[in-house]
């Protein structure tokens, strides 16, 4: 198995996220209603962790994704489009053999039952990444590693990849997990909780949804998601509409000689109590009101806050509203993928007393400079 040297990742280093994983073109529908009533769609790219590579890309920071396309018009697509947001895609391989994946979506929010994806990615290229085949020169010379559960889920090799990268090793760049649990990808029954579980425990940053844990876990609430993901420094527990709480302190566990590559990666001057070794600093922040035009890629859009704060090394508390405010960005347009707030506008917010944040609405339109004198506003 191929690997990288010791200390690849250094204080030079200029890239700031390195994210890998698997992007498809994904055709979004022309109206609402069942694929098979859709007459037409249109042509747009997805993946979790492009998404959050172009999010941060065009927040200002230095982000590479790494990846595995075919050689084909998909694949010419994904990396010109990607590309355009200003990340760097000098590392992504083409398959000559394996094609690029797709996907068909309808309109409506994810979490409903009408909500249906026709995925066209078994045997894709992305799903033959291995430790054999990918460039870890590139996914070592950033300060943070992002990686997500989907792409354990892709191939047996795709597994050993994530495994390999989450492995402790000197000079290891701060690694981020999204731990993303999807079901229909794994065809493994209880594997999947297994090894989601395994490779959020050697992370140094986690990103899990409350529902997701449950789901895939069986374990409901902050605290007891906590307990289970014990060596982390930073535990993230999205919970909806009643906003996020972060679990940050110094962890036992495989921590790595660079894992405070990006800065301080628990995180100072977040609220709570805690602090000592083994002990926690919890922050609980609330969500914002949004209204919602499409709820997808508000996940990966908050990760992207959250880690483009922690490379800027803020307060806990205003990682966590730049999540909400990168999300909200997302959720107010139709796609995946949008130009977030300007720096300014956004530090703006997230500076906000908690009852101005507690009022703060965000509609269709709210990134626009234009519109700050109507951000905080009253349903």
């Amino acid at each position: 198995m191929s690997g990288p040297a010791a200390g690849t990742a250094d204080a030079a280093t200029t890239t700031d996220v390195v994210c890998l994983g698997e992007s498809m073109v994904t055709f979004l529908p022309s109206q609402p209603g069942r694929l098979a009533d859709v007459p037409s769609f249109g042509r747009g790219i997805g993946g979790a962790e492009s998404n959050v590579a172009c999010a941060l890309a065009a927040a200002g920071h230095r982000a590479a994704w790494v990846g595995r396309v075919g050689a084909d018009g998909f694949g010419d697509h994904l990396v010109e489009t990607i590309a355009s947001y200003g990340v760097d895609t000098s590392a992504v391989r083409r398959d000559p053999v394996r094609p690029t994946g797709i996907y068909f979506r309808t309109a409506t929010d994810r979490g409903t039952d009408t909500h249906e994806v026709a995925y066209y990615r078994a045997g894709s290229a992305a799903s033959a990444m291995s430790p054999d085949n990918v460039p870890y020169e590139d996914l070592l010379a950033g300060r943070i590693l992002h990686l997500s559960g989907i792409t354990a889920a892709l191939s047996a090799d795709c597994l050993a990849l994530l495994r390999d990268l989450t492995a402790p090793r000197p000079g290891r760049p701060l690694v981020s997990f999204d731990v993303n649990h999807r079901p229909h990808l794994w065809r493994g029954g209880d594997a999947d909780a297994s090894v989601l579980l395994e490779l959020a425990r050697r992370a140094d940053l986690v990103f899990v949804g409350e529902d997701e844990a449950e789901e895939a876990w069986g374990i409901v609430g902050a605290e007891a998601i906590r307990a289970a993901l014990p060596e982390p420094a930073v535990v993230v527990v999205k919970r909806g509409s009643a906003g996020a709480t972060v679990f940050s302190g110094l962890r036992p566990g495989p921590r790595s000689s660079n894992a405070g590559g990006a800065g301080n990666a628990a995180g100072a001057g977040s609220s709570g109590a805690g602090g000592a070794e083994g002990a926690d600093t919890v922050t609980l922040v609330p969500a914002l009101r949004v209204d919602v035009v499409a709820a997808v890629g508000a996940g990966d859009a908050f990760a992207a806050g959250f880690l483009s704060a922690t490379l800027r090394e803020l307060p806990v508390r205003e990682r966590v509203r730049h999540g909400h405010l990168m999300a909200a960005a997302v959720l107010t347009v139709p796609g995946d993928l949008t130009d977030p707030p300007a720096r300014d506008h956004a530090d703006r917010l997230a500076a906000l007393d908690d009852d101005a944040w507690g009022r703060l609405r965000l509609g269709p339109g709210w990134t626009a400079a234009d519109r700050a004198p109507e951000e905080v506003r009253t349903p």
